[in-house]
């Protein structure tokens, strides 16, 4: 550790913290991020905030506590204890954490596995989970194929700007949960808000942008040959809800959104107080959703996110609110 690190007490290191958004002005995006969460960035569309990132294209700013105006990324290579002994060994995080505001259609694309995203572009693959927030009535995702379909069916469909007749059109509502896993072919439809919790990538690889340009008048890149090689071009069943069950207990209430082999995310509602234990094994990371609530001595409101480090112990939450609790 360094001199800074050191000098400070265990119940200082093991503290939770804020951490300041990363913003992105993908030219998609809508203004709800700023109105909606609070979220003060100078961007114009606001189309994501990072919210919990050590990858190089967006890492957070620690905002309160005994880090405050320390990169993350910084302070979790001087201090990896506070990763816990759970995680995969990566350096840095694991996980990339996001605000996504949709207000017109993304691009379809696609994204790699762990293999073929290391051995070409130097990164994990990127496994992710949406949680839809809100979403306009009539709004949908892409999500698969609706039947099989050959590279070169792919290809034509691609050029001639057809490739929708061949996708899966999901309606989506406020509450939903999708895991979506590398190969499959999706995006994110007009009129959503959704909270995304994935791997610590930023590889996408786009099929088909609808001709659009970007401010300064180009067409951003489609990476058509990569994402041929990692597709999964057979149908993808329709999309069903996944049964989900709350559990209640004095105060409070949560459920299990996903679990996978790269996360967990669990959604937690508070009326009163909510308590748990940070262990040894991994970090949390709190994204608040709604309401306001104090975690100890942190006082916190919605679009806040909140990096709890590995051994901090007993946590109770109190107030009225909601977050996603994310671990490893």
């Amino acid at each position: 550790m360094s001199m800074t690190s050191r000098s400070l007490s265990q119940a200082q290191l093991n503290s939770p913290f804020l951490l300041a958004p990363v913003g992105k002005d993908y030219l998609w995006g809508g203004e709800r991020l700023r109105k909606e969460f609070g979220k003060q960035i100078e961007l114009y569309p606001l189309a994501e905030t990072w919210e919990c990132s050590t990858h190089p294209d967006g890492v957070n700013m620690v905002a309160s506590g005994c880090f405050a105006g320390r990169l993350l990324s910084e302070v979790l290579k001087e201090n990896p204890h506070m990763l816990g002994s759970h995680p995969r060994g990566e350096e840095g995080l694991p996980v990339l954490i996001k605000f996504i505001d949709a207000a017109k259609d993304l691009s379809i694309q696609v994204h790699p596995n762990d293999a073929y995203a290391m051995s070409v572009e130097g990164q994990p693959g990127k496994t992710e989970m949406w949680y839809v927030l809100d979403a306009e009535p009539g709004a949908t995702l892409v999500y698969g194929f609706s039947h099989d379909i050959t590279e070169e069916m792919l290809r034509k469909s691609l050029e001639e700007g057809t490739i929708s007749k061949h996708l899966h059109r999901i309606p989506v509502k406020k509450d939903d949960v999708f895991m979506l896993h590398p190969g499959t072919v999706h995006a994110i439809g007009q009129g959503v808000l959704l909270a995304e919790i994935q791997q610590c990538s930023n590889v996408t690889y786009r099929l088909y942008d609808y001709g659009r340009v970007d401010k300064n008048g180009e067409r951003r890149p489609l990476h058509i040959d990569k994402a041929c090689d990692v597709l999964n071009r057979k149908e993808q069943p329709v999309v069903r809800p996944q049964m989900r069950v709350m559990r209640y207990q004095k105060g409070s209430a949560s459920e299990i959104l996903c679990r996978c082999e790269y996360f967990q995310v669990d959604r937690i509602l508070v009326s009163h107080s909510y308590h748990c234990i940070v262990e040894d094994t991994s970090f949390q990371v709190f994204l608040i959703l709604d309401g306001e609530l104090q975690i100890g001595e942190l006082a916190v409101k919605k679009g806040d996110c909140v990096f709890l480090p590995a051994n901090t112990g007993e946590i109770t939450v109190t107030g009225k609110g909601q977050f996603l609790k994310v671990c490893c």
